[in-house]
């Protein structure tokens, strides 16, 4: 796996930002930002540190499916570390063979420094060399979703 770097500066305190980023108040603004991924993505589960969280979005036959995924750390207004340990496809979760090998203990940091009245906000992604192009793409569209939103 490689590690990318994705940053942006958004106009609007630390706690705004982390709070639309990760839904937390409103599941919408994450849903927002993160469709440039997949349209329907939505998350379950808990943002708490040690927690299981999944990664959900519908594919085009209807069936619900995504990532399996564990908050690693979660420093609030600060950081918050995910770490991805599998998939699932409708009730049936996998967690070995070759599709997870390759990206399984893959982490997803999301950092955020205040930087006088607006936050710098880095993420840090480890991806499959196949996939690098994907997410140089479609990151930074999400994150100018992110920073529409927020601001």
């Amino acid at each position: 796996m490689i590690k990318k770097q994705y940053s942006i500066r958004i106009e609007a305190p630390v706690t705004k930002v982390v709070d639309t980023m990760l839904g937390l108040t409103n599941i919408n603004t994450y849903e927002q930002w993160t469709a440039a991924f997949n349209p329907t993505s939505t998350y379950e589960g808990s943002w708490d540190e040690g927690s299981n969280i999944r990664f959900v979005g519908i594919d085009k036959e209807g069936k619900k499916g995504g990532m399996l995924s564990r908050i690693v750390s979660h420093v609030p207004n600060s950081f918050v570390s995910i770490e991805h340990y599998g998939m699932f496809e409708g009730d049936k979760e996998i967690t070995e063979g070759p599709l997870v090998a390759q990206w399984a203990g893959g982490k997803e940091n999301y950092s955020f420094e205040p930087n006088g009245n607006a936050t710098q906000l880095l993420v840090e992604v480890d991806v499959t060399e196949d996939h690098a192009d994907y997410f140089d793409s479609t990151y930074p569209k999400a994150l100018q979703v992110l920073k529409q939103i927020t601001e």
